[in-house]
């Protein structure tokens, strides 16, 4: 019975301060025949709270190490559900425009973002050079490629409209969404979405998985890579956590693509 309980303690201690605090660089290689040598890095649910200033260097660190080509993010920036639990919108976006790329930063909000006034948080994020897309989209030349970055209001805050952002999809379509239920009802032509918000569930059972995740997906898509009607699907573990400070199994994670 000690025994017992001296490993529940070690997992509980594991599970709320050690993992929480780990960062892992998780990888994919995609082939393109448009694109090649190409990296993105993508982040998401960064969930800063006021003590995180540290982790907040870390992650731009680990970034900048990576040498994007072109950096994205789902959203998420801000923790908690009020002003009075996250680090200021003004000092995270100072932070992340420190990340160097050679083709810029974009990203959408989640619903942490629009429940502490989205409006402001993404005047700010682009008054430090990271593009917010909201039911738009945008092209990149990438060498002699076009690459078309989309990215879809908030499904749980606000109107995702597929067919707006999607207007001009090509086959180098990457489009961005918070959530990743949207992406089960494109119609248009997309090479691949990146989606955040299910935190991989926070808590994964080895050999079973998630045991829950806020979207109406369901755990099979927690996290990971999906291919679904023939398009592509990778939904990140995301770097924070909401509701309790914990992870177990399901590591925080920076997502690097490259095209190859």
């Amino acid at each position: 019975m000690g025994f017992f309980i001296i490993i529940c303690l070690i997992l509980l201690f594991w599970g709320f301060f050690i993992e929480p605090n780990i960062i892992v660089i998780k990888r994919y290689k995609l082939n393109n025949s448009e694109i090649k040598n190409f990296r993105i890095v993508f982040a998401s649910d960064f969930h800063i709270a006021k003590r995180h200033q540290r982790r907040l260097n870390r992650i731009i660190k680990k970034i900048n190490k990576l040498k994007p080509d072109l950096m994205l993010s789902s959203g998420d920036f801000v923790n908690g559900y009020s002003e009075k639990q996250t680090l200021p919108i003004e000092d995270i976006a100072v932070n992340l425009a420190k990340i160097r790329t050679n083709y810029g930063f974009y990203a959408v909000l989640g619903n942490h973002d629009w429940w502490q006034n989205g409006a402001h948080i993404k005047s700010v994020l682009e008054q430090n050079n990271i593009k917010v897309l909201e039911n738009e989209s945008v092209k990149l030349n990438i060498n002699k490629a076009q690459i078309t970055i989309a990215g879809l209001e908030d499904l749980q805050t606000r109107l995702p409209n597929p067919d707006k952002a999607l207007k001009h999809s090509t086959k180098t379509t990457i489009l961005l969404t918070h959530n990743p239920d949207p992406f089960f009802s494109i119609q248009k032509e997309v090479y691949l979405t990146l989606a955040g918000h299910n935190h991989g569930g926070q808590v994964q059972i080895p050999f079973y998985g998630a045991l829950i995740v806020p979207a109406k997906s369901g755990t099979k898509y927690a996290n990971g890579f999906f291919k679904y009607n023939n398009n592509k699907l990778i939904v990140t573990k995301g770097l924070g956590d909401s509701i309790m400070n914990v992870r177990f199994c399901c590591t925080p994670e920076i997502v690097v693509i490259d095209f190859v």
